[in-house]
Formats: structure tokens, C-alpha cells, sequence
């Protein structure tokens, strides 16, 4: 564990705006976790945003050998849909899609010559149209069948394709998993795809993430003075002027008040100072009501692929943010020396 080795770089080292980072989940969904990120800068945000796109490892298909495709799409086409679907790593003792930092190694420091399963992992797919038409209902016999991620059959236990994002997600689709090709009569379809660890730094298809974003925390500052100027007519104007609704009108007391999740609303429009100023007394006199960017503080949403839990991505991201860490702190040391 490199932890204390860290710690002791920093608290050794004099940096006249050091900062403790804090880091604050709002909600955490396998699919989905939206958090806060406290006490930094935009730098250290981006950070964190970028190495979730592109530096954390994933499982995903890299290599594909077909032996029979009469389907109506070329070789290709197949190999590049199955390129794209999400691989999942479950843990021996877990159920969560995880990190498969430990679990694998990249193929190209590998010390074997042909692929093991330290590197690899192999997916097997066959499929007949006239072998499985005659166990579909009747119905259904005329209809073209769709070969899915469900049909891929994998050689190691913990990893298999995220054949959906949620429950509703499920209960919402048509077909058993992640379409690939439609097979007709007479047609077949049989591979071996070869799934190794990546980052989507060298190719998209082993980016975790379907959206890594975040906003700044709004600081919503009321003028109680200025505010008491005005009717509830204009206070009501003023509340309705503002589109992403962050600001409401108590009508019995008759104060203007940002709404409980203003932060998750706040768009920083620019439709509410225009409306203030054609309801001023004088051009010159403050604002009523003021949106501005906390620029120490961030709300993340990030949105998984499947390929990994939600929480997951963010941890790993942080192993890999404090490995660089780690190492720079060591360059620097070496630098010292010279």
C-alpha cells in the first residue's frame, strides 16, 4: 500500500497553498453516482474527470477469429459491434462489476507468447438459424433471429458481457441482450473474440464511462434589502424570469427563497439578470438575486457503460490519480539529488 508513502511526500514538502481534497456522495446507483468534490481546484476536477474517461482499465474485445459468418454483415462490421460491448469483471466475492486492475495484465506485458488467461479472456459464439428455429414458438418461426450478447459464452467465470445497464433497463428491452446480427434462414454465425485489458486512452471501447461531467456548486446570495422593494407581482416575475426554476415565492410570507436542490437546477442563465435590471429602481442599484461559480467546489455525475459499477469507476480513478501522484512525488525526490 503506497498510502503512507504519499502522505509523508506531502507533509514533507512546504507548499504554501496546500489543500485537502473532500469528497462528498449525494447519490450511488450501480449505474449511476453523482458526488461532490470539495477543498481544490478546477485542475484537480479535470483530473479526476479525464482519468475516468480514458485512463481506467477495462475488459473489452480486441480480437476476433471467425470461422463460418453467412449472416448479411461482413466480418468487419461484426468484429467492430463487438468491440463495443461493455465486459464486466465480478470479483470471486463480489457482485459488483469492479476494477480488473489486479485481476489481469495487458497483453503487450505479458510474458507469454500466444495469450494466457493472466491476459486473456476468450468469448465463443455459435449460432445456427436452423438449429434454434425449431425450438422458438410457432410464431416466432418466421421472424428473423437475433443473435445478442447473451450468446456469448465466456471462459472465465468472473467476466462476461454487461448485457444491461439496470433492472428498468431489462424490463424495457425487446431482445435478451445487446443485439450484434439478425440471422435468417440458412444463415450462421460462429467466432472466438478474445477480450484483454485496456484503457480507452488507445481506443474508446475501454472507456467505463457513458457520461463523466461536473458543474460548479452555485452560490445563490438573496439582497433581503433590495428584495423588499419590490410587489409580489415583480417578486413573482422575478421567480418565473429565472428557466431552470431555482428560486420560489413564499406566498404568505411573501419572500423570495432558492428552492432545496437550486445546486442540481442552476444552469447560470443569464435570463434572470436581464430581468432584474429592467425591475430596478435605478441601474446602479445591486442585484436582488446573485448565481454565481463556487470555484472550490464541483458536482460530478458520472454515468457507468456497464462495464463497471458506478462506484467502482470513481475508486479506481482515484488509485490511478494517486499512483501518478505517487510517482511524481518520486521524480521530484530524484530531481533532488542531481
Amino acid at each position: 500500500d503506497t498510502t503512507p508513502q504519499i502522505n509523508h511526500h506531502l507533509h514533507s514538502t512546504t507548499m504554501p497553498h496546500q489543500r485537502f481534497p473532500k469528497l462528498e456522495i449525494i447519490e450511488n446507483f450501480p449505474h449511476e453516482i453523482h458526488f461532490v468534490l470539495s477543498d481544490t481546484d478546477v485542475s484537480v476536477a479535470n483530473a479526476l474527470r479525464r482519468i475516468m474517461i480514458a485512463e481506467v482499465p477495462t475488459l473489452s474485445i480486441d480480437l476476433v477469429e471467425f470461422q463460418e459468418n453467412s449472416s448479411v454483415l461482413n466480418d468487419e462490421y461484426i468484429a467492430h459491434r463487438l468491440g463495443m460491448i461493455p465486459i464486466r469483471y465480478q470479483a470471486p466475492d463480489s457482485i459488483r462489476g469492479g476494477d480488473c486492475h489486479g485481476a489481469f495484465l495487458p497483453h503487450r506485458e505479458c510474458t507469454c507468447d500466444n495469450g494466457c488467461p493472466r491476459c486473456n479472456v476468450e468469448f465463443y459464439l455459435d449460432v445456427d438459424y436452423d438449429i434454434v428455429n425449431k425450438e422458438r414458438a410457432e410464431s416466432e418461426q418466421m421472424l428473423p433471429l437475433t443473435v445478442t450478447s447473451q450468446d456469448l459464452r465466456s471462459n472465465n467465470d468472473c467476466v462476461s458481457p454487461a448485457h444491461f445497464l439496470s433492472a428498468e433497463e431489462l424490463d424495457n428491452s425487446q431482445d435478451a441482450g445487446i443485439s450484434i446480427v439478425k440471422l435468417g434462414m440458412g444463415q450462421k454465425l460462429k467466432l472466438k473474440a478474445i477480450a484483454r485489458m485496456g484503457i480507452s486512452k488507445e481506443h474508446a471501447k475501454w472507456c467505463p464511462v457513458a457520461v463523466a461531467t461536473y458543474r460548479f456548486w452555485p452560490i445563490i446570495t438573496l439582497n433581503e434589502e433590495q428584495l423588499s422593494t419590490l410587489s409580489m407581482e415583480q417578486k413573482q416575475e422575478l421567480v418565473e424570469a429565472c428557466p431552470d426554476r431555482i428560486l420560489e415565492l413564499d406566498e404568505v410570507t411573501g419572500k423570495v427563497c432558492a428552492v432545496e436542490n437550486a445546486h442540481e437546477l442552476a444552469t447560470f442563465t443569464e435570463d434572470l439578470m436581464y430581468k432584474q435590471r429592467s425591475l430596478k429602481q435605478r441601474p446602479e442599484d445591486e442585484d436582488f438575486v446573485t448565481v454565481a461559480h463556487d470555484m472550490e467546489r464541483f458536482l460530478f455525475t458520472v454515468e457507468s457503460t456497464g462495464a463497471m459499477d458506478a462506484e467502482e469507476i470513481l475508486l479506481s480513478a482515484l488509485r490511478v490519480l494517486k499512483d501518478k501522484l505517487f510517482h511524481l512525488a518520486q521524480d521530484v525526490d530524484r530531481l533532488k539529488d542531481i
